[in-house]
């Protein structure tokens, strides 16, 4: 027997496709002037840069928050903040465009969103769960849809369903 993620489905990212997502995301965030972004690591690390590039926006800070635990990341936990991003720079929110990966659960950006009330929050994916959370996201998958994101993934062999080599 394997180990498996115990989900049943899986939607597979590739570089490229993240990047034209990201790509789509930051079209959709053009018509406003944006002081900053607020990155969520590590997820969103990716998506900020591209849209950073995309809208030419130089303020770029991080906030660090751990919401899954257990072997894998597989569990979810309380959500704790493990690095702040510069209180000068974010003030309440205002101006300032959060950026993260995914929002499954929305646990994450409901905990950032007490800090930054007046941000606005865009994903690149978003599950119908967390979907309140975000003003703007690309792509909707289902609740039990497990994203693997380019990072997840290693080229490796596969074996083959009949016969050997």
């Amino acid at each position: 027997m394997t180990d498996r993620l115990p989900h049943e489905r899986g939607f597979h990212i590739s570089w490229d496709q993240l990047h034209r997502d990201s790509r789509a995301l930051a079209w959709r965030l053009e018509d406003r002037e944006w002081r900053a972004i607020l990155a969520i690591t590590r997820g969103g690390l990716v998506p900020a840069m591209i849209i950073a590039r995309e809208l030419d926006i130089r303020v770029i800070d991080t906030i660090s928050v751990k919401s899954y635990h257990g072997k894998g990341g597989q569990e979810r936990g309380s959500v704790s903040v493990l690095k702040a991003p510069d209180p000068a720079v974010m003030q309440d929110g205002d101006g300032i465009l959060v950026i993260d990966d995914l929002v499954d659960s929305g646990r994450t950006l409901e905990h950032v969103r007490t800090m930054y009330p007046k941000a606005h929050f865009a994903t690149v994916y978003a599950k119908p769960k967390g979907r309140p959370m975000v003003q703007t996201y690309v792509t909707e998958v289902s609740q039990e849809t497990w994203i693997f994101f380019p990072w997840d993934m290693a080229l490796q062999y596969v074996q083959p369903y009949r016969g050997e080599d």
